[in-house]
C-alpha cells in the first residue's frame, strides 16, 4: 500500500532521501504539466520544476513546513510563484495592437496587485474549506481525498471500502451540493 504524502514528508525530514524521490516521482507529471501550461516551453518547465524542488527541499530541511497533509497544493503554490517570478525576470510585456485592447492590469507588474489577488484567492480557499464542511460526511471525505490528496477513485474506493461507482457517485453529489451551498450563500467564485 502506498504511503501518504505526509508520511513521506516526515520520513524525508528525518533523513530519508528515498522518501523525497518517491514524492517527486509521484507528482512529477502533475507539476510539470502545470508549469508547462503556463510557460509553454520545455526547458523553462524543467528549470522551474528544479527550482520548485530546490525550494521544497530548503523549506523541509529548515523544518518550516507545516501544510498538514496538503503537500501537492503547497508544491503547486511554490511552482506557481516561481512561474510568476520567471515572467517578472524576463519582463514579458503583452503586445498591444490597438488602443481598445489596452488593459492597465496587464502592464502593471505591481506587487500590490499580486498581493491583493493572492489575498482574494486565500479568502476564496478558506470560504471553500468552510463550505466543504457543510457537506455530508461521506461526500466530504471523497471530495477531500480527490481534490486535496489527489487520490484516484480506485484509491478512494480502497480507502473507504466502497465500490468505485459509489465513490464516483459521492463525488458527483458532493459537487452538486457544493454548487447549491454556493448559490444559497450568494458566493461569487472568480478565477
Amino acid at each position: 500500500m502506498q504511503k501518504d504524502d505526509s508520511v513521506l514528508v516526515k520520513e524525508y525530514m528525518n533523513g530519508s532521501e528515498k522518501a523525497l524521490e518517491i514524492l517527486i516521482n509521484r507528482h512529477n507529471q502533475r507539476i510539470s504539466s502545470f508549469i508547462y501550461s503556463k510557460v509553454l516551453d520545455k526547458e523553462i518547465t524543467e528549470d522551474v520544476f528544479q527550482d520548485t524542488f530546490i525550494k521544497v527541499i530548503k523549506t523541509l530541511k529548515k523544518g518550516s513546513y507545516s501544510e498538514e497533509g496538503k503537500f501537492l497544493p503547497w508544491v503547486m503554490r511554490i511552482a506557481h510563484n516561481l512561474v510568476i517570478d520567471h515572467f517578472r525576470r524576463n519582463k514579458r510585456m503583452p503586445m498591444f495592437e490597438g488602443k481598445d485592447d489596452f488593459n492597465i492590469f496587464l502592464v502593471l507588474g505591481d506587487d500590490e496587485l499580486n498581493v491583493e489577488k493572492r489575498l482574494i484567492k486565500e479568502q476564496i480557499d478558506s470560504d471553500l474549506t468552510s463550505l466543504i464542511e457543510e457537506l455530508p460526511e461521506d461526500q466530504k471525505e471523497v471530495l477531500l481525498m480527490r481534490i486535496y490528496r489527489d487520490m484516484s477513485f480506485k484509491e478512494i474506493s480502497e480507502n473507504t471500502g466502497v465500490s468505485i461507482n459509489t465513490a464516483l457517485g459521492r463525488m458527483r453529489y458532493a459537487l452538486i451540493n457544493l454548487r447549491k451551498i454556493i448559490e444559497k450563500n450568494n458566493i461569487v467564485l472568480t478565477n
